[in-house]
């Protein structure tokens, strides 16, 4: 049965809650939903009618179609100014013997260890120190730029820029334009956690609050730029805090466009201040992208890493809301596998991603950052040594972000 049949088979069912009929109604005729029924759909929603209506929306923008891309990470350093709570990952600098201070040199040398791979986007994210301030940065993206031009710079999230920006005396709009000058492409979605000064002040309190954040982005989208969004779930939140994290968002969005994709942060408790709260189950995963799926009626994609949830999980997800399970990230992050995610060694060939999603009966394309075809692997054939050889570039319809 397609999407579309079981959507209208869940409109007949008599036995359905009026007012879950009548979300089902909105979604199918692709009218938005409140905030109120955002929480209803978390409160009441059963995981089998979420992901009708989550996947419904999702194969009419996407059909089958699942992408990924080809990336590494460079993670300058784990040390923080900061103290977040559910942070596994970072050290703070009285503990510096814990961590690691990449310089220059060797962030560049990992970008040049890359040159004869066809990897498309370098994702830089990490701690937040003194040094790594705003010359830093701007020094570090022209160098890659002027070594390999077309790979895609996605780096630093709002937490960083924040503080960077605040150091140098410029504001927002200032340090955006001279990031994007010096060869910046794209923000990644970290750093938002939850938005709702309720749970955001016992759980990270110290970094940029939820306005400061949103105003980095819209920065950025008003240079005609992209990024992305994210939310940490599954702690000591409420629906309703989740559900006025994906408001915030959704309305920063229809101001400017400039969003991509929305990717839920499944909180991990290994070796945090919160160890002591359980982690959701995958059946909240779930009904969490589909929720997303369906409230963020303005983002084109909703994305699950697959080294966070596992693969199993990821692949399950494709059926709730999710188009995109991120890149083949070549063991290069370990902010996943601090944390205690299944995957301690994140790292995924191609073949292994196109096997993957070809497994659940999704249609596997390769992406660069922005959403355009490289390859599409529907009809790939591996060779034993993995590499296709019937994989070709079609002119695939995606979804038009601007």
């Amino acid at each position: 049965m397609d999407a579309e049949k079981r959507i209208t088979f869940l409109l007949e069912d008599k036995k359905l809650d009026v007012q879950l009929n009548t979300i089902a109604a909105k979604v199918y005729h692709g009218e938005r939903i409140s905030e109120s029924e955002g929480i209803l759909l978390y409160e009441k929603g059963e995981l089998g009618y979420l992901g009708v209506l989550a996947n419904f929306i999702r194969e009419k923008r996407h059909g089958n179609i699942t992408y990924f891309n080809r990336n590494f990470h460079i993670e300058p350093t784990n040390l923080c100014v900061y103290d977040c709570k559910f942070c596994s990952y970072s050290r703070m600098i009285k503990h510096r013997e814990d961590g690691w201070e990449a310089t220059m040199e060797q962030m560049l040398n990992q970008v040049k260890s890359y040159d004869n791979e066809p990897v498309t986007e370098v994702h830089i994210v990490g701690g937040v120190l003194p040094q790594y301030n705003m010359s830093f940065y701007m020094d570090l993206f022209t160098a890659i730029k002027k070594h390999r031009p077309s790979l895609h710079v996605k780096a630093l999230t709002p937490v960083e820029y924040h503080y960077i920006f605040k150091k140098a005396k410029v504001d927002y709009a200032t340090g955006m334009a001279m990031m994007k000058d010096a060869g910046l492409d794209s923000m990644p979605g970290g750093g938002a956690e939850i938005f709702h000064p309720e749970i955001r002040e016992q759980i990270a309190k110290d970094k940029c609050n939820a306005d400061q954040w949103l105003q980095i982005h819209e920065a950025w989208h008003n240079l005609g730029m992209y990024s992305n969004a994210t939310m940490l779930y599954g702690h000591i939140e409420q629906y309703r805090h989740r559900i006025d994290h994906l408001e915030r968002l959704r309305q920063l969005q229809d101001k400017t466009g400039g969003f991509q994709t929305f990717i839920p942060l499944k909180f991990r408790n290994k070796d945090n201040q919160m160890s002591h709260v359980p982690e959701v189950s995958v059946i909240e995963d779930l009904r969490n992208y589909a929720v997303s799926r369906i409230y963020l009626d303005n983002f084109p994609h909703i994305k699950a890493y697959w080294a966070m949830i596992s693969r199993e999980t990821a692949q399950l997800a494709l059926s709730f809301g999710v188009d995109d399970i991120d890149g083949t990230l070549d063991d290069t992050t370990k902010i996943y596998s601090m944390a205690g995610a299944e995957e301690q060694r994140p790292a995924m060939s191609t073949r292994e991603l196109v096997e993957l999603i070809k497994n659940v009966g999704r249609h596997p394309v390769e992406r660069d950052t922005l959403y355009r075809v490289i390859t599409d692997y529907k009809d790939a054939i591996f060779d034993e040594e993995g590499g296709a050889k019937q994989a070709a570039y079609y002119q695939l319809p995606v979804l038009d972000n601007k």
